[in-house]
Formats: C-alpha cells, structure tokens, sequence
C-alpha cells in the first residue's frame, strides 16, 4: 500500500495543529444502566491518540456508535465513551453535544495543546451516512473544518462509503493510524502467502453472512473448521434432521455445492449441544449430529467436535477465526466457544481472531487477549479485507 501513516504526520510536526481523528468506539453499552461492558475498541485507539497528545496536537477525535437514524437519540450519546476514553488517557476528555453544531465548534475552538474533545455520534447527523454524494459531502466539508489533519484509525468502519471515512480524507491530508496500519499488516499476511497448514474457523449464525468470505477462502485454506448456527445449514445439506436449530432454508443448495467443491477441507461438527428453547437455564443435552430430535435446537458445539476442530489447529501454522461456535453469551453453551478459542492459544501458529463476536467472546470468557496474534477490532471488515474487497476506507487513504 502506499499510505503515509501517522508517524510521516507526527514527523512534520502536529504540535499546536488540529488532527481530526476517525476513531471506532462502537462499544457495547447495557441497556438498563448505559454502561459500557467492553472498552475493548476504546483502548485500541490509545497508541495513536496517547502518541498525538504527547505531541501536543489538538485532538479531535469522532465515531459513532450503534445505529441510530440520523438523528439524535440518547440511547446512543458517545457520552459515556467520553468518560471512559478520559480515565484511559488519563486526562478529561471534552465532549461536544452534537456533531459539527455550536457545541462541536465551541468545543474545538477551545482545545489547548495535548487536549483531547470527542464530538457526539456521527450517525446523529444523517449526511454521514448517506448515498447521496452531495449530502454526505456537505457534511465531511462541516467535518473537516474542525482538522488541519486527518488520522484514520477506525479499521471497523473502514469497509463504509461514509462521510467521516471516505469523504474526509479527500478534504485534508490524510494518514492511516497505528490501528488501521496493524490490521492491513496482518490481514495481508493471511492473504498473501499464509504458513502452511492454514486453518479457519468460521461461526456466526448465518451462512448467507459468510458465504463471500468462504467461496474466497476455499481455494487458499487447508482446512475450513464451521460451527455456529450457521453448521446447521450445512448439516442440513448433508440430509441430517436439524430440529428447530437455525436454518436458511434458501442456502441448503448453497451449502451442498460448497462441500462438494471442498475437496475435504470443510470440517463439519459430529455433536451438537441441544435444548428445548433459547433460554439459558433450557434443558439441555449433548447429541450426535445424526440424532438431533425434531422438537430441539442446537445451541453449540459438543466436546467431541471440540477436540477434533482442536487437532486439527494444532497442526496449523497460520489460524483465522471469525465467529463463535454456540451462544456463548449463555454459560451452558459456552464451552463450544471457549474449547476453540483455547485451542487456538495452544497452538503453535500465528493466530488472528476476526473481530466481531470473536473478540467479544475472548473478553467475555476471561482469555487472554496476549495469547492470540492479533485481535482485529473490525470484524465485517476484517472479511472483506479477506474477500478481497476494496474498502473504501482503506482506498481514501491511498489516494
């Protein structure tokens, strides 16, 4: 790629100067307290902003958060991330109350050196988003005014034509933060010339969400481990009763053509924890995929397909996992999830953990983050990347 990065920025110098910063705090908040639950995405962007601030830029950082409808909505206030990205700096962050109103423009007229503001959601304003090129335009103008620099270090949004990161760029010089350097590194590595044995991990619920990513994969993996909700669509395929599981009906065909053209890549589970309903204290009870009943639902993977998915990592030099293997949001089908993550932190490969679910899953269950290669925080784009798609965030940059 040819992309200057912010070291080429911090090089000419960024003191005194504004550096509007795309950052991706897309955190999850709880719903009754607005809490957040994982600061994960917050502190990715840290390296890039602690190095700003120490170069005594004025720091005006913008994201969104959730998906509002281009309007204000409280349930969706970057309030809290404000809060809690201050504790992490270690210094109080500003918060501006709209996107580019009198609050967001008071709010950066008044930034010392070194100080950091965030303005409200960019999802609050409807041009961000939108596919009408004259309205999404008027709003990076709004947007660059507040930058003498732009910084691009939200890799989770860098796969959407949206104002913020692909409009933007085009309005100021432009570099890639240390967050979006990272994550091309080590995406272009499972794309070009992966050590051998290479092995994925796919999960999720829909095979209609992963279907790209696995028609660009089959050809370039050794093995293609599915689980998830989305394995019942493939067993499916295979003739097996799948009970009242989740399953696309419309991909069955789909699904049959993909394990025929595998050539015995694609592991599919042998046993499936099953419950009567989708609750977490649901009666509940390990099967073989042969004799799944008709009135129950699999809700993860067995200890069986734990340890044959696990062999088959341990052989890996190079692992992508994307997806988990049951509802591990629910701890009696969460062993499926944290026997796969485990066995990835076993093995002797470069592992990357596709972001998404996976990553809130290695958060969730208590894992050591240190122990996988990489942690992407972006997971659609993280696939995207792997599909071989231009990403226009990425193309922005470039130009």
């Amino acid at each position: 790629m040819s992309i200057r990065t912010l070291d080429d920025l911090l090089a000419e110098g960024v003191s005194g100067r504004r550096v509007l910063v795309r950052a991706d705090l897309n955190v999850p908040l709880d719903k009754q307290t607005g809490a957040i639950t994982d600061d994960g995405r917050i502190r990715a962007v840290l390296p890039t902003l602690g190095a700003l601030v120490e170069a005594g830029a004025k720091v005006v950082v913008c994201s969104h958060l959730g998906r509002p409808k281009g309007a204000p909505d409280p349930q969706f206030s970057l309030s809290p991330v404000a809060d809690r990205l201050g504790e992490l700096l270690g210094a109080p962050v500003r918060f501006a109350t709209d996107t580019v109103g009198d609050s967001a423009r008071s709010t950066v007229a008044d930034l010392a050196d070194g100080q950091v503001a965030l303005l409200e959601n960019l999802r609050f304003n409807a041009g961000e988003t939108s596919k009408d090129e004259a309205e999404r335009g008027a709003f990076a103008d709004q947007l660059a005014a507040f930058g003498d620099a732009y910084v691009d270090d939200a890799f989770g949004a860098v796969h959407r034509k949206h104002a913020s990161v692909y409009d933007v760029p085009a309005r100021l010089p432009h570099v890639a933060g240390r967050l979006v350097l990272r994550e091309v590194e080590v995406l272009s590595k499972l794309t070009s010339e992966p050590e051998r044995p290479y092995v994925v991990v796919l999960g999720g619920s829909k095979v209609s969400d992963k279907l790209a990513v696995i028609e660009a994969l089959l050809p370039t993996v050794d093995r293609l481990l599915i689980g998830g909700g989305m394995c019942f669509t493939f067993l499916k395929a295979q003739g097996l009763e799948v009970g009242t599981s989740l399953l696309e009906k419309d991909m069955v065909e789909t699904c049959r053509n993909l394990l025929e053209r595998s050539e015995g890549k694609i592991m599919l589970p042998v046993d499936v924890v099953v419950a009567d309903a989708f609750a977490p204290d649901a009666a509940h009870d390990t099967v073989r995929v042969d004799g799944i009943p008709s009135h129950r639902l699999g809700l993860d993977v067995g200890p069986e397909t734990v340890a044959g998915f696990a062999a088959a990592l341990s052989q890996a030099k190079t692992i992508f996992w994307n997806g988990p293997m049951g509802v591990f949001e629910m701890a009696a089908f969460a062993a499926g999830t944290r026997g796969i993550a485990e066995a990835i932190t076993k093995a002797d490969a470069f592992s990357v953990v596709g972001g998404g679910d996976s990553a809130a899953a290695v958060r969730a269950l208590g894992l050591d983050e240190s122990s996988f290669g990489h942690i992407s925080t972006g997971g659609g784009a993280s696939l995207e990347y792997l599909e071989g798609k231009t990403l226009p965030g990425i193309a922005a940059l470039e130009n």
